[in-house]
């Protein structure tokens, strides 16, 4: 047993001497330090909230909490995490000494008299490859690198599926608003319609009065059946993010009806830095890590292997006192491997791996530079979002008085009918419009958040 415990501590002593591990060195982000147009956004530093505090509607709350317990994308990526770190363990285990046991009998007879002279039994064997280049260890590294990779990856599906869900419930909010614009056009088209064609039987009105006033009724009718349409598909698209039906009790109502604080507005002066936290880019830099230590391991197959076997058991000069008063015996034999020629593949191996990190070097890079240009164009849209709405509230009310205008002159007999009809199609579009800008506000919130990297989650730190 001594000699055994003495190969298992010697074995764990010389494992990990040397680690032939490139030397990392983060690779520069290439992008500003600063967003465009900072000195509008403010200096001081914000910690970004998790979505919790970011979402205000308890019905959207509610709704985000659902999908993020039952969407199937959300449970494969962490099932993804547990199959990782799986990999991980099995591939840390190398780096200690295996016991196994088993019994090996061997017994010799002499050719005179064919009487037993001898017998032993081997109850336990230990071996170990001693880790003297650090190859087992950069294979553990490497394994945990993508682990922790994979943690990520889960992490961005988080982030994406919240603000998926957010901008899908306020897509539903919007077009019941467009519904209800397009069946309140119905209404007013289908009483103008009903008017025109009486003051057409009197004789006041031009059957192509009629006719107009006809083909406003009838486009309206089929903005409805769109939006109804529409409406229903949005809804089926929740329920898809969400993983389950969503209740009645927790859809939005029309879009006009939502608070302005339903989703809160990520507040200014984050800086570029906050884009080394976005889950996509923490998982980029994980798997360079894990191509680092690639090249460590492939270097590693260069220098020779030390294999450690040890035994212990019991012997006997008979069989039958083997385990009654066998003594104890073991044996320990070690032996070296040296790679003379490998026919290039080792080299080969470690070209693969140096080209493997080059590669993932730049989509590090990459990844910053599309996080910069999602955060840069979020920020560009939020600049000019609240002037437009302003003036698109603006242009709701000029068109909604010239309609008014309009309908006064044609019923005092001073306009025509083409003009009412004119006005009401102009408000009918400057009232979808404001609608569309209204929904990218809210949209632009959540996506301004999520381009930021959000808030981490408990899991991820």
């Amino acid at each position: 047993m001594l000699p055994r415990i003495t190969v298992i501590a010697l074995s764990l002593l010389l494992t990990g001497c040397i680690s032939l591990d490139p030397k990392y060195e983060r690779p520069a982000s290439a992008v500003p330090g600063t967003w465009p147009g900072a000195s509008q956004h403010g200096a001081a530093p914000v910690v970004l909230k998790d979505w919790q505090h970011i979402v205000n509607d308890q019905r959207l709350k509610q709704v985000v909490q659902r999908a993020l317990a039952s969407n199937r994308d959300l449970q494969k990526a962490i099932t993804d995490i547990d199959a990782a770190r799986a990999l991980y363990i099995e591939q840390r285990a190398s780096l200690f000494p295996s016991l196994d046991a088993g019994l090996d009998v061997t017994r010799s007879r002499t050719t005179t008299n064919g009487v037993s002279t001898s017998a032993s039994a081997e109850g336990t064997v230990s071996s170990f490859e001693l880790d003297l280049f650090g190859y087992n260890q950069s294979l553990s590294r490497a394994e945990k690198e993508t682990w922790l990779a994979s943690k990520y990856t889960a992490e961005d599906t988080r982030l994406t599926l919240i603000s998926e869900t957010t901008t899908a419930w306020v897509t539903l909010a919007a077009d019941k608003d467009n519904l209800a614009l397009a069946q309140s056009t119905m209404d007013s088209a289908a009483k103008s319609l009903a008017i025109t064609r009486k003051q057409h039987d009197v004789g006041t009105a031009a059957a192509t009065d009629v006719s107009e006033a006809m083909e406003v009724w009838q486009e309206a009718r089929a903005s409805v059946a769109s939006y109804k349409t529409l409406v229903m598909q949005d809804k089926n698209a929740l329920d898809l993010l969400v993983g389950e039906p969503v209740p009645d009790t927790l859809l939005p109502d029309e879009l006009s009806k939502l608070a302005n604080n339903s989703i809160e507005l990520v507040p200014a002066g984050v800086s570029s830095d906050v884009l080394l936290r976005r889950p996509d880019v923490q998982e980029a830099e994980h798997n360079l890590l894990s191509a680092n230590a690639d090249i460590g391991a492939a270097r590693a197959n260069f220098f020779p292997t030390i294999s450690l076997t040890s035994s212990a058991g019991v012997g006997s000069d008979s069989l039958s006192g083997l385990f009654n008063h066998g003594l104890k015996v073991w044996s320990f034999a070690p032996s070296i491997s040296l790679p003379i020629f490998t026919g290039g593949s080792n080299l080969a191996q470690l070209h693969y791996a140096q080209a493997e990190k080059k590669g993932l070097v730049a989509t590090y890079q990459k990844t910053i530079q599309s996080a910069f240009k999602d955060v840069a164009d979020a920020l560009a849209r939020r600049e000019t979002l609240g002037e437009q709405m302003d003036a698109q509230r603006g242009y709701v009310a000029a068109a909604q008085k010239t309609l008014d205008l309009a309908q006064k002159s044609y019923q005092i007999g001073s306009g025509d009918y083409l003009t009412v009809l004119t006005a009401q199609r102009t408000l009918w579009s400057a009232q979808e419009s404001l609608i569309a800008l209204e929904q990218t506000d809210f949209e632009n919130r959540i996506t301004l958040w999520e381009s930021l990297g959000g808030g981490l989650s408990n899991s991820t730190h």
